[in-house]
């Protein structure tokens, strides 16, 4: 991925209305094409495809949709997958034993647990389970933690928040002394995406379902970077964002639509069309954060076999099972 300071990415050129639109789809090309180029390098130079297993519990549609998605991606990538798949029903013990014997194959650079779980399996338990430096969503503690820290780095970080850094990047927009508000604090995206800004060395906000109302406006419209992760569609009005603004909608949510051949269409958690009077730059949806996490997982995973091919200093023993 790109570096500070970034290449401007030509894509971000395309107008609605004032705005920029930051076009995901075509950065997330150009990310995958660069972890292909680095797999490809890594196949020279040791002999070795960079190795990632998927685990998934149940027969859900939208996770075995997912799974397909990042299977496909990792042969487009170059890169070995593996799909281990459990009965819905099956035990905590039972889950834990297959990601035991993925942390001890040799062959498996990156580890990822298909979210949700059933009910009656304990979703921190089994992401702590997972070793830290095969842990490709970056859901560990030690990886979060690092994230947290300065000084230290991640073995790997968490993929849509990493993707969103990565739009700001290739689009030019420099978090650094900018103001920036983070709509949602979940632990896939919220806060982790206000540890990589406040990284990036920009001045960071949280607001999220118990901020109140005139806080969440006045926070959003006094904010340079706003990116919204809450999970309710439209919430973001035009009127509350300050001119010229960057907006990063992160959210997905179905909608009706008779138009459609699937019976509905996808929007994000920003009022497109009020906020793209007075935003500098937005991400559309679909076509702005979604084809990044896919990306950046395929960018994980390399990085994670080269971490491995070069002996990256392991995680303490007694740190390997937190939950």
């Amino acid at each position: 991925p790109a570096p500070w300071p970034p290449r401007r990415n030509m894509s971000t050129k395309r107008k609605h209305d004032g705005a920029s639109i930051i076009d995901g789809k075509a950065i997330s090309v150009q990310v995958r094409k660069e972890a292909k180029e680095r797999a490809d390098q890594a196949h020279t130079q040791w002999g070795v495809r960079p190795g990632v297993a998927v685990v998934i519990v149940g027969d859900r549609k939208d996770s075995q949709t997912y799974v397909r998605n990042k299977q496909a991606a990792c042969e487009e990538c170059g890169i070995a997958s593996t799909k281990k798949e459990l009965k819905k029903d099956c035990t905590q013990e039972e889950l834990l034993e297959v990601v035991k014997g993925l942390n001890e194959d040799a062959s498996i650079h990156a580890i990822l647990v298909q979210l949700p779980l059933p009910e009656h399996l304990s979703e921190s338990e089994v992401l702590g389970a997972i070793s830290p430096q095969k842990d490709v969503d970056g859901f560990h503690p030690i990886n979060v933690g690092m994230l947290a820290m300065r000084g230290r780095e991640a073995y790997a970080e968490p993929c849509t928040p990493k993707g969103v850094m990565e739009l700001l990047k290739r689009s030019s927009i420099h978090p650094s002394g900018k103001r920036a508000v983070v709509v949602g604090r979940s632990n896939v995206v919220g806060t982790p995406m206000a540890l990589m800004l406040i990284r990036a060395d920009a001045t960071v906000q949280v607001v999220h379902s118990r901020t109140p109302k005139s806080d969440l406006e006045a926070c959003i419209g006094a904010a340079d970077i706003v990116v919204v992760a809450a999970g309710v569609r439209g919430l973001v009005k035009g009127e509350w964002v300050k001119e010229g603004a960057t907006v990063i909608d992160v959210g997905i949510n179905p909608v009706p639509d008779d138009t459609k051949k699937s019976g509905y269409r996808l929007v994000g958690d920003v009022d497109f069309e009020s906020v793209s009077q007075r935003a500098g730059s937005i991400t559309p949806v679909p076509g702005g954060v979604g084809p990044m996490t896919i990306a950046m997982l395929m960018h994980n995973t390399v990085d994670l076999m080269l971490l491995h091919m070069k002996g990256a200093p392991k995680a303490p023993e007694r740190f390997l099972h937190l939950h």
